[in-house]
């Protein structure tokens, strides 16, 4: 028997409060490698919170969140900022510097963390650029693209550092059918071709169950269920049934 892989992501009595309002309250979640976890919840529930911890952008009052089995929240800066190379992050806006061209919004991490010469970052950022299909948009400028390229744009420059572990900020907010179904084709080309974990929070249920391996599922600070796409959809947790039934797309996904 094969020993069980160590965990990527774990978290542990995560908790977390703005002006005295309690926002995670003692959150318990973990990954292992290669996995694609999906974290759902209504809004406000802190589902782009937990992604800002494991960014290292937020900082929790309680708790502990580890990286590969580092605590994040115990690092010295220069050993934070080593751990976020290991790290890709997808924002809902894409976050593209609007007077940079795809192909330098791309490069910028390279150039700013790696010591890789000009040869060597245009080609890792041309074979970025072919994995989304935006070969032809390298000169073009954010404000240049669609949505649905902004945000594949954003995918390339998260993808410059080769990180393991991909974190996606409702990645098919506003995008039309097309271009949802390329983000979704695309995190799962990262799983099952690249070996590269993701952490997607998204409250598209169309989205969610055509990526997860695993979903976790957010509610008044903590996680309420944490399993299989399968046990998600049998739950009988109120909460969670009630999230299900109020997206009209989730009835043709259940069983």
């Amino acid at each position: 028997m094969s020993a069980k892989k160590k965990n990527l992501v774990e978290m542990r009595g995560v908790r977390l409060q703005f002006s005295g309002k309690a926002i995670l309250g003692g959150v318990d979640l973990s990954m292992q490698p290669e996995e694609t976890l999906v974290v759902m919840g209504l809004s406000g529930s802190g589902k782009s919170t937990l992604l800002g911890i494991l960014m290292g952008l937020l900082k929790p009052d309680a708790g502990s969140v580890k990286f590969k089995e580092e605590d994040l929240a115990k690092l010295s800066r220069p050993k934070l900022n080593d751990a976020r190379t290991h790290l890709g992050m997808v924002y809902q806006n894409a976050a593209l510097i609007s007077s940079m061209s795809v192909a330098d919004n791309i490069s910028l991490p390279l150039q700013e963390l790696t010591d890789k010469a000009g040869p060597e970052i245009a080609s890792i950022v041309a074979r970025k650029l072919e994995l989304v299909g935006l070969e032809d948009a390298k000169d073009k400028l954010p404000s240049e693209l669609s949505g649905g390229m902004q945000k594949r744009a954003g995918l390339a420059r998260a993808l410059a550092l080769e990180p393991e572990l991909v974190l996606f900020d409702e990645p098919s907010a506003g995008l039309d059918p097309i271009n949802n179904k390329l983000i979704n084709d695309l995190i799962v080309h990262l799983r099952e071709k690249q070996k590269v974990a993701s952490i997607v929070v998204t409250h598209e249920m169309e989205s969610a169950f055509a990526v997860a391996t695993r979903m976790a599922f957010l509610h008044e600070g903590k996680i309420i269920l944490e399993g299989t796409p399968d046990e998600f959809r049998d739950s009988g947790d109120p909460a969670i049934s009630s999230f299900l039934q109020s997206y009209s797309n989730c009835g043709k996904h259940k069983k």
